[in-house]
């Protein structure tokens, strides 16, 4: 114990006999991190979006009309005694006990919807409530269950087909994914790079001070004590810059998710500033273990002790 304050000592003497390569690794270690942080804070946005949208995922069941194609609904448009088929299907028939609610949606309220936000559409314009199906909305129990659903509506008399979100749901989905993925790409090439500088500087620090590391060798210091503060010195490079790197999740997760992107884009839960004091200790932990592996392997193979 009595042997950490000399060590601390030669650690911040050697840390400021390098200034430029210290803060080189700084750098790195700040900017690898925070791609790192950016795809956590990612992967939390696309837990939560999926989360929140499968809750309102809905299945539209679309019933026939008068200009629905032969092949799928062979006796014309909805009649009224299918359309209560239907309804019992929902209610109390096959369907029930995948059904958590559903909602009936008129011609008229379909056209309404549809010219919502595109009044100025000549095609728009020219539709007429017969232009639109009629369609009953299903949230599910659970909406993994689509294909069941879709399955038993299939072939029923007066419905044209089935559709779901879902699908443009799994492209928004991928394409998050993919932002995540190209980030960790980036994050690991970068942090490849703090490796490497982080044993860089070490070999530096290591020649520079070889004259004193011969001396305590002859005066019998113990090879932790001549060791260890080369190690320290990387873990305390590469901790300043985890910590940076926490600031900016936080500025990301704070003013990018929080606040722009939620003004910007109406109806999606975004994360928050909260969410990324989980993704903090991770970034700091991982500094702390490479700068202490790499500092180690290096001062091993090229500190002689």
């Amino acid at each position: 114990m009595s042997q950490l304050p000399y060590m601390l000592r030669e650690t911040f003497s050697s840390l400021r006999s390098n200034v430029a390569m210290v803060a080189s690794v700084v750098l790195v270690t700040f900017i690898s991190l925070s791609f790192v942080g950016a795809a956590a804070l990612m992967q939390i946005q696309v837990a939560q979006m999926t989360d929140d949208f499968y809750d309102r995922l809905e299945v539209s069941v679309f019933l026939c009309t008068e200009n629905s194609p032969e092949v799928a609904c062979p006796t014309g448009a909805v009649t009224a005694d299918q359309r209560e088929n239907i309804e019992e299907m929902l209610t109390t028939g096959a369907a029930s006990q995948y059904v958590d609610s559903f909602r009936y949606e008129s011609q008229e309220e379909a056209l309404e919807n549809f010219v919502a936000g595109r009044e100025e559409s000549i095609r728009a314009q020219a539709l007429t409530p017969e232009d639109m199906p009629e369609s009953y909305r299903l949230l599910l129990v659970d909406p993994q269950e689509y294909p069941i659903v879709s399955e038993l509506f299939a072939g029923v008399a007066g419905v044209e087909n089935v559709a779901d979100q879902q699908e443009v749901l799994d492209q928004i989905f991928g394409i998050l994914n993919g932002l995540t993925v190209i980030a960790l790409i980036i994050a690991a090439v970068m942090i490849l790079c703090t490796v490497l500088l982080v044993s860089t500087t070490i070999r530096l620090a290591a020649f520079s001070r070889r004259r004193e590391t011969s001396i305590m060798r002859m005066v019998g210091a113990s090879k932790s004590m001549i060791r260890l503060p080369f190690v320290f010195e990387g873990i305390i490079a590469a901790a300043f810059g985890s910590l940076l790197a926490c600031a900016a999740t936080w500025v990301i997760a704070e003013f990018l998710l929080g606040q722009w992107l939620a003004e910007q884009v109406s109806g999606v839960q975004f994360i928050t500033a909260a969410d990324s004091w989980i993704v903090m200790p991770g970034l700091v932990l991982i500094a702390v273990l490479l700068a202490s592996l790499a500092s180690w392997v290096t001062v091993r193979r090229y500190l002689r002790v």
